[in-house]
């Protein structure tokens, strides 16, 4: 069965990691002319490797000399087994030891050890060798790795070390199709004549295809497929697993290089701060916000120090990293940590959060960061329970779940209904955030009509102005509290349930009397200003209650008539105007017998109802009353 493997090299400087690539694959990975000539690698190399029932994997070949293990880590990213080199005749070295300890953070899965320049030395020497290199990986990924003396002279065990990386990939791999989001770090960005500009990297995830667009991060440029090899061979499509050169239109190579990202999804955005999970090989070392570092990730190398930091019960360390280079992270990525100076490995850590909360929401990220045996959900499931609710009424949006979880986009919808969260808008809520939100609805609501007793029910705006909320969850909550009977929304107002409007004897006397000054002078009654001048300020609510009931009608915004006033003034202009004709505000005036001041806000009450319709000239008289 096929396999999409990356195997790759490590270890110390001089100790054959070229020269056994070149026995196993015939490709010497040497490039660079100051590699001839020095003999060492400088930067990394790759080759394809055929094995039988596995099929064709790819091998990153790094450099071992210590000043250039930042180019060793780039190679390191992504790959699914380590290959472990160490010379017989040196045995363990200084470089062996960092790049095994660098395997350990990136949690490398397997692995295989090359015992070379065994034509050096005599068998007992390589037992003793192979002894140490037992010890050596106790407690490592590579614990229990198949040890395999070779000779890249001779030819001696190179059958042997392909079988044994067989076996290793065979157990590892990526699978054949990838619904993730598409992910690549650039590990080499150049220029080929008559293509344009080319980079190469390991697959991390999803998959890419001629002519789709790529965004290349963190610059945020855009660039089109042109072409795509894997080991020498175009191909339509690369997956996970795929050492894959892509070549880029309308791309210049100054436009990325090493430590950039090709993505496809907009949602992906690089970050300055990320919280994380530390873990230090030595136990002394104690960081501080003071604390310089290098931070790698992927193929990205940037400056960072800590802050929030705080011991976990796991022994780990919790800690806001805050970066000096924007880089691209995902959830569940894992990282290396160096000093600057002296340059060396102490440690590495794993993203808990790309995207983290800001400001003085830090310290409760943190505090939820750690995970906690007590929570029913593990892994990427508990940190998003956490992320739903830390968000609050923001809430996360859908398509950046997937890169703050480390969750597949596949995964993302069964996980949200398995933690019974809200799902609206393209953005998802934790379920207790809506209730609460649901709760101040109502609680603003009850307010509200007891305050106002006389309304038909408080206005969505007043809600929205009480209850700090995105309109998209305020819409969410409200009509959850609709369909579950809890309240009624009736137009733009929002009442309880079932609320039916009760007046005790003040407010009945307050209708009774109302009522009696509009039907004094039922053509010319008093306005909303007056009447509330004479009865209060509790008059306007009154009128609107009596309109709903069909007491009143409302003829303009500060005037109210009586039913039965309306419809007398209505008909004495249907019996008394002719048909066709058009009569002009004077005439009108005298057939109602109302002063102008009455008359004009009547007539456009008139045409709103289609009982009128204004011409030029001035009215006709058109339909049935209604």
């Amino acid at each position: 069965m096929e396999r999409r493997v990356i195997l790759g090299t490590a270890g110390h400087i001089d100790h054959g990691k070229t020269a056994l690539v070149r026995a196993l694959t015939g490709i010497d990975t040497d490039r660079l002319p100051e590699e001839k000539r020095r003999g060492i690698t400088i930067d990394l190399g790759f080759a394809p490797l055929t094995l039988d029932g596995v099929g064709t994997i790819g091998i990153v070949d790094v450099p071992g000399h210590e000043a250039f293990v930042r180019t060793m880590l780039a190679g390191a990213s992504g790959i699914d087994v380590a290959l472990l080199v160490v010379a017989a005749d040196e045995g363990i070295m200084p470089q062996t030891r960092e790049h095994l300890e660098i395997l350990s953070l990136l949690k490398i899965p397997r692995g295989v050890v090359a015992l070379t320049k065994c034509d050096l030395v005599e068998p007992d020497w390589i037992e003793l060798v192979t002894e140490e290199i037992g010890v050596l990986v106790e407690g490592t990924p590579l614990a229990g790795a198949e040890v395999v003396p070779v000779s890249t002279i001779s030819g001696e065990g190179i059958g042997e070390l392909k079988s044994a990386i067989a076996r290793a990939a065979l157990q590892s791999g990526r699978p054949l199709r990838d619904e993730d989001l598409f992910r690549m770090p650039v590990d080499r960005a150049f220029t080929v004549r008559g293509t344009g500009t080319v980079v190469t990297g390991t697959v991390w995830s999803g998959e890419v295809r001629r002519d789709m667009t790529l965004i290349i991060q963190p610059a945020g440029r855009k660039s089109r497929v042109r072409a795509i090899q894997s080991h020498g061979t175009a191909v339509d499509a690369a997956s996970p697993g795929h050492r894959a050169a892509i070549a880029l239109m309308d791309c210049d190579v100054s436009d990325v290089g090493r430590g950039s990202v090709l993505v496809t999804e907009p949602a992906w955005a690089p970050t300055r701060e990320m919280d994380a999970s530390l873990s230090f090989m030595d136990a002394g070392f104690s960081p501080s916000p003071r604390t310089r570092v290098r931070i790698h990730l992927g193929t990205s190398d940037t400056g960072a120090r800590f802050g929030g930091l705080r011991a976990a019960e796991s022994g780990e360390v919790l800690a806001r990293v805050i970066l000096d280079d924007p880089v691209l992270a995902r959830g569940g990525d894992r990282f290396v940590i160096r000093l600057p100076s002296p340059a060396r490995t102490i440690g590495g850590g794993q993203v808990l959060d790309p995207y983290p909360l800001p400001g003085r929401q830090r310290l409760a990220s943190m505090r939820h960061s750690e995970p906690s045996g007590r929570s029913k959900y593990d892994g990427a499931g508990n940190g998003l329970a956490k992320m739903l609710e830390l968000s609050g009424a923001t809430g996360i949006a859908l398509d950046v779940i997937p890169i703050r979880t480390g969750l597949a986009p596949s995964a993302v919808h069964s996980m949200l209904a398995e933690l019974d969260a809200e799902v609206a808008a393209a953005r998802a809520w934790c379920s207790g955030t809506i209730t609460q939100i649901e709760s101040a609805v109502e609680m603003a609501i009850a307010v509200g009509m007891a305050n106002h007793p006389l309304e038909a029910g408080v206005s969505l705006q007043t809600i929205r102005s009480s209850v700090t909320a995105p309109a998209e969850v305020m819409e969410l909550a409200l009509n959850r509290l609709a369909e579950r009977r809890r309240i009624e929304l009736v137009g733009s107002l929002a009442r309880p349930f079932g609320w039916v409007s009760q007046l005790g004897e003040r407010e009945q006397a307050l209708s009774d009397a109302i009522l009696h000054e509009i039907c004094i002078h039922p053509a010319e009654p008093p306005s909303v200003g007056e009447l509330s001048a004479k009865f209060g300020g509790s008059a306007p609510a009154m009128l609107r209650r009596l309109e709903r009931e069909g007491q009143l009608e409302r003829v303009s915004d500060d005037r109210f008539y009586s039913r039965d006033a309306v419809a007398g003034m209505i008909e004495k202009m249907r019996a008394t105007l002719e048909a066709g004709r058009i009569y002009a505000p004077a005439e009108l005036r005298d057939v109602l017998g109302v002063s102008r001041k009455y008359l004009i806000p009547f007539l456009e009450f008139c045409d709103r109802k289609g009982i009128t319709e204004r011409r030029d000239e001035g009215r006709v008289v058109r339909g049935a009353v209604s």
